[in-house]
């Protein structure tokens, strides 16, 4: 189905839960979240329903995120039953990683294709330093075990932020001389509680061409314009939705943990889902999809995403 701009919407993430168990510093506070009663989170088989439909109208690429969406009771069923709609090409899941090793090969059966994997770091200080509770040997054994579990093409999603983790981009980009992955840097966003950083955090993902001027450029994908090293396994992918402004090739909604749809990321737009069903649900979708902003505003360090959520509250 196409937006008025012409879009061709064809992705959803679901947010299956608000909760994660680690404590990102860009994503949430450190105290955590105030936890919704379990009445207002949508059961498995709301999200079900609503996949359903929206797969009807032409989605066809899901995923699975939270929070941390390994944290949520029945994601594998969950899993089991979205893999097996008519019409969806693609099933996958963002995770931190933490939770994934005794997973891997679960979630591989249940249908999922892929994962990506959030990595800001390779010192295990400083990984505890921005998830305020992780541990950087459970991230990588996630990574490893996905590999071996064939969820692959992976992917692994860094946060660029300047002042802590920009000393190590050519460690980062250097697994991928080694490993057939795809790393890919992410501009800090200006949401939730991303806000407290200051001016310097906020780096244009061009500072990675800069810092390993060796990179070659590849076709883009998706949003991700993609680089190589010479004779490298793996690839590394900028992705800037501050610097430079992709609203026109986005193709994506988001369903939050709660029931509302968010057609753009940043917009304080909600379309609230949940209670809706068969044609009623249909048609809610048909519009949220059809008016989908044609770009969201400026953001800078300065000036904040609209959103009132957090990013652990919409799925990334």
């Amino acid at each position: 189905m196409k937006d008025y701009y012409g879009r061709e919407i064809t992705y959803l993430r679901i947010s299956v839960t608000d909760r994660c168990n680690l404590r990102c510093v860009y994503c949430m506070p450190e105290e955590g979240i105030v936890k919704q009663p379990h009445c207002d989170i949508l059961s498995l088989e709301e999200i079900a329903e609503i996949a359903r439909e929206a797969v009807g109208l032409g989605i066809r690429k899901i995923r699975i995120t939270g929070g941390e969406p390994l944290v949520r009771k029945g994601v594998l069923s969950l899993c089991r039953e979205l893999a097996s709609l008519p019409g969806l090409s693609e099933l996958a899941l963002t995770t931190n990683g933490t939770l994934l090793a005794p997973m891997a090969k679960e979630l591989k059966a249940a249908g999922v294709g892929r994962v990506n994997i959030s990595l800001d770091t390779l010192n295990p200080d400083k990984y505890r330093k921005i998830t305020r509770l992780g541990t950087l040997g459970d991230a990588l054994s996630g990574i490893r075990a996905a590999m071996e579990a064939g969820l692959t093409p992976l992917k692994i999603n860094t946060v660029l932020i300047g002042g802590f983790n920009d000393d190590e981009i050519p460690d980062l980009v250097a697994l991928t001389q080694r490993y057939p992955i795809e790393l890919r840097f992410i501009e800090l966003m200006p949401i939730g509680h991303a806000s407290p950083f200051g001016a310097e955090a906020y780096l244009p993902c061009g500072t990675v061409l800069e810092r390993v001027p060796q990179l070659q450029p590849l076709e883009k994908s998706g949003v991700a314009e993609l680089y190589q090293l010479p004779g490298g396994l793996g690839s590394v992918g900028l992705i800037r939705p501050i610097s430079h402004l992709f609203c026109g090739e986005c193709n994506r909604i988001r369903l939050t943990s709660d029931g509302y749809l968010k057609p753009c990321l940043f917009s304080t737009e909600e379309i609230p889902l949940r209670g809706l069903h068969g044609e009623a649900l249909r048609e809610r979708l048909e519009t949220a999809i059809a008016h989908k902003p044609a770009q969201h505003g400026v953001l800078t360090a300065a000036e904040h995403a609209g959103s009132a959520r957090d990013m652990n509250q919409i799925g990334g």
